[in-house]
């Protein structure tokens, strides 16, 4: 057993951020000191959002290969904006 000192102040901060991460606040600390990592859990607005993205991703690409041999031209910005939204959702799940 482990025991330290600290404010009230940050006591409510270190388990708000444990209870982001879906951990108790020992495991938080446990990680903490050890260097893990420690992700926080995506709530139900952000999962909907990314789902969403991944549904435009999808949307996109499909535009793009109907129109590849008619509009290169076009084929070309839809597929840059797919790209950019996969982008996007890779810097969402990390």
């Amino acid at each position: 057993m482990v025991k330290f000192r600290c404010t009230t102040y940050e006591k409510k901060l270190l388990l708000a951020k444990a209870r982001l991460c879906g951990l108790s606040l020992s495991e938080f600390l446990r990680r903490a000191a050890m260097e893990q990592a420690t992700v926080e859990r995506l709530s139900d607005e952000e999962i909907e959002i990314y789902q969403m993205l991944a549904k435009y991703h999808n949307n996109f690409k499909s535009i793009g290969n109907m129109f590849r041999k008619k509009s290169p031209k076009l084929t070309e910005m839809v597929y840059e904006t797919a790209k950019q939204i996969k982008e996007h959702l890779k810097r969402f799940s990390k």
